[in-house]
Order: structure tokens, then C-alpha cells, then sequence
């Protein structure tokens, strides 16, 4: 048997394995009783209903996760790639024309295998719960948005490494990662412009003491910013979020509609205070840095494997193939990457963290903070006890009791929970 192929299979099945029991252990972890610091918007019914919600999603996961993980193995083990790849071929269309067809029929075959999930998930899961607001018109059309947006940047990026590798050999590996990166930058500004307008509508903020609360604090921190917006996160969901986009002084605050129906304005101010924390501490660039060391770790990995016979031959191919090879790169990529990004989620974690005392320090108001870090949770049906490996593994945010007892012990914080 080839060695790669045996590689690939046991990666493949220790990837879903460990989410499996990673899951189950989250599972088992969930507190049968509401936590102290929740007893008092938390109702035993809600809190039940949390529980539920969290083991249909993963209910559902772990048939997502089977289904995909058996078709590749059965993919890999009677050649349907070698089938595909042929198929591209009879085409003559030459290197990139072939590429492009042999990549767009993998993305299909995947899309094919997760819209039947989405579909479950969002019109059967999260509106059992409450949270869909989903249309069949909605949901149709955001889906064709993200195909044809994906088609078109993955493409461009795929023709892109295929020619820096095909013309220049597997050396030039960091050039091509280099050119990678100025794209994905260029994305960066032009995405809140041009692609993000395409999903959801963006207007200036019409509640003027909550804009004047939240340009006063900005001047108090002496952070320029374009505009505040309000965006229709209703459209599609109850649930709530709060984020920046753009850089320097073109940046922008955008407001889910959900998150200023569902909070206070000192919630609010301290949420967004938050978000500058990650500014001011500099959080953006670091992540920034990982993310390049990241990326060009994979470019490295892609130049030692894009022109391997083994590799190709354990994916049912006759020969490598440059565009076959990262397509068989990037499959790997997915099991590979979800154990060294556990560094990059502790820095977030860490980065939250640091956050969450920036805008306590700096709004002087930590219970507004935790008053707004409760209701999200409580909103979200969020898992208030996980388990530390779940943690560790997948979550880019500290568990929101830790958070909350971080927040308390700053000082100005006075525990507000009910006498047991």
C-alpha cells in the first residue's frame, strides 16, 4: 500500500474521530443547572432548551462530518478522482481550462453534499429554536451570491499558484505565496464596498443618542472612524453581532439591528469598546502576522507536494498533476490545520481577554459589559459550561464565565448575582 495513502486514511478518520469525542465530552460537560451568575435571566426551561440546541447541531455535524469523510475515503479508494480528472481532460482546453474544470466539479460534488445540511440547519434547527428568519428566496439567493463570488476569486487564486508553479517550478513557492497575500489584501478593501452591499443592506445609524454615545466614547479614545451603520442581520437571523470593517481612518462600525433592539446603549458602548480594544492593543496586526506565517507555512508544504508522485497516486491518479495535487493538498489541509490553529484560537482567547479589560478600564463600566456578555449568550442558547478540551481546540473566545469573572475582578465590578 502506498504510504500516503495509508497517511491520508488515518488522517481523515482520527480528524472526525476526534471531533466526535470532543463533542461528547462538551456534551457531557453541559451543567444540568443554571450557573449562579445566570439565575437571574437564565430560566431552567431556557437553559434545557440550550442543552437541546446544542445536541442537534452536533447531531447534525456528526452526520455531516460521516457523510463527507466516507464519500472522500470512497472517492480515494476507487479512483472517481482519476474519473474526473479524465472527464476535465476530454475537454483540451489546456493547463488551466482543465484545472478549472476539475476544480469546479470537486467544489460542486462538495456543495451538492453540504446545501442539504445548510438547508436542514437553518429551516428546521434554528427555526425550531426561534432564530431563522431565513426566506426560501433569501436563502436561494445568497446561495448563488456566494457560488459565483466563490467561483470567480477561486479561480483567480488557483490560476495564479498553478502558473507561478507550472512556469517557474516549486522554488518560486514564496513568490507565489507573496502575490496570494497582496490579493487577499486588495479583497480586504474591497469587499465592505462591493461584496458585502451584495448580502445585506447598510444604513447610518438613525438612534442619535445612541450615535452620540458612541462618538463620545470614540473621541475619548481619540479613534477616528468613517460612520456607524446599521445593518439587517434580521433578514436572516434573531441572533446578534457587532463588527469593524475597513482599515485606518475608512474604517466603519456596523450595528446588527438585532444587537441595538436587544440592548441597552450602555451595553452597546461597552460591546464596541471592546471591538476598540482590539485595535488599540494592537490585536488586528498580530492576527494579521499568524496568518501570514500560517499561509506561508501551507505554501511551503504545497511546494514539497504539488509535484508529488505519491501523493497523486495515493488519490487514484496515474501521474502528479500540478492543479490535481493542490486540490489533494487543500483536502488534507482541512484535518492538518484544525490541530496547529489551536495556537492561533489560545491568542485569541488571550486577545479577548485583553479586550474585555480595555473597555472596562476605558468606558469605566464592567457591568454593562457583563450586563451585554449575558444577554448574547442567553440569546444565542450558548453552551455557558464547555468543556475545556472543546475549548481548547474550537473556541476563539473565552468561556463567558471566565470572561465575566475576569471582568469582576478588575475591581469597579460588584457581584451582582442572587444570594444563593
Amino acid at each position: 500500500m502506498n504510504i500516503y495513502l495509508a497517511i491520508i486514511i488515518v488522517l481523515l478518520l482520527a480528524s472526525y474521530l476526534s471531533d466526535l469525542v470532543v463533542d461528547l465530552l462538551n456534551q457531557k460537560a453541559f451543567s444540568n443547572e443554571v450557573p449562579k451568575e445566570f439565575e437571574n435571566i437564565y430560566s431552567k426551561q431556557e437553559h434545557n432548551k440550550a442543552k437541546q440546541y446544542l445536541l442537534q447541531n452536533d447531531r447534525l455535524s456528526f452526520l455531516k462530518g460521516f457523510l463527507s469523510t466516507a464519500l472522500l475515503i470512497t472517492f480515494i479508494l476507487t479512483g472517481i478522482f482519476r474519473t474526473i480528472d479524465n472527464f476535465a481532460e476530454s475537454f483540451n482546453l489546456g493547463l488551466i481550462g482543465t484545472a478549472l474544470i476539475f476544480s469546479g466539479i470537486i467544489g460542486l460534488i462538495q456543495a451538492i453534499i453540504a446545501i442539504p445540511f445548510s438547508v436542514y440547519d437553518t429551516f428546521i434547527i434554528e427555526a425550531q429554536y426561534g432564530f431563522n428568519r431565513t426566506t426560501v428566496k433569501t436563502f436561494i439567493s445568497d446561495l448563488i451570491k456566494a457560488a459565483v463570488l466563490g467561483a470567480i476569486i477561486g479561480a483567480l487564486l488557483l490560476t495564479i499558484i498553478i502558473l507561478f508553479f507550472d512556469k517557474f517550478g516549486p522554488s518560486v513557492w514564496i513568490y507565489a505565496w507573496a502575490v496570494v497575500v497582496l490579493f487577499e489584501l486588495l479583497l480586504a478593501f474591497v469587499a465592505p464596498v462591493v461584496i458585502m452591499p451584495l448580502f445585506n443592506k447598510f444604513t447610518p445609524i438613525d438612534n442619535q443618542e445612541l450615535k452620540k454615545a458612541i462618538e463620545r466614547y470614540f473621541q475619548s479614545q481619540n479613534f477616528q472612524i468613517q460612520g456607524v451603520y446599521k445593518m439587517d442581520g434580521s433578514k436572516r437571523s434573531t441572533k446578534a453581532n457587532a463588527f469593524f470593517t475597513g482599515f485606518g481612518r475608512f474604517r466603519k462600525l456596523v450595528l446588527f439591528d438585532t444587537l441595538i433592539e436587544k440592548h441597552s446603549i450602555e451595553e452597546l458602548v461597552a460591546i464596541l469598546a471592546h471591538e476598540v480594544g482590539h485595535f488599540k492593543k494592537k490585536h488586528i496586526p498580530k492576527s494579521i502576522v499568524v496568518s501570514l506565517v500560517t499561509s506561508a507555512f501551507m505554501f511551503f508544504v504545497i511546494s514539497r507536494l504539488v509535484f508529488s508522485e505519491p501523493l497523486a497516486t495515493a488519490f487514484g491518479l496515474d501521474k502528479a498533476k500540478i492543479y490535481t495535487n493542490l486540490i489533494f493538498i487543500s483536502i488534507l489541509f482541512g484535518p492538518i490545520f484544525k490541530y496547529i490553529g489551536v495556537v492561533s484560537k489560545m491568542l485569541s482567547r488571550r486577545f479577548e481577554f485583553q479586550a474585555d479589560h480595555f473597555a472596562a478600564t476605558t468606558y469605566g463600566n464592567p457591568n454593562a459589559l457583563i450586563d451585554g456578555l449575558k444577554k448574547l449568550s442567553v440569546d444565542h442558547l450558548s453552551n455557558l459550561t464547555p468543556h475545556p478540551v472543546k475549548v481548547f481546540f474550537d473556541y476563539t473566545h473565552p468561556p463567558v464565565l471566565s470572561r465575566i469573572e475576569r471582568l469582576r475582578s478588575i475591581g469597579s465590578a460588584p457581584d451582582t448575582r442572587p444570594n444563593p
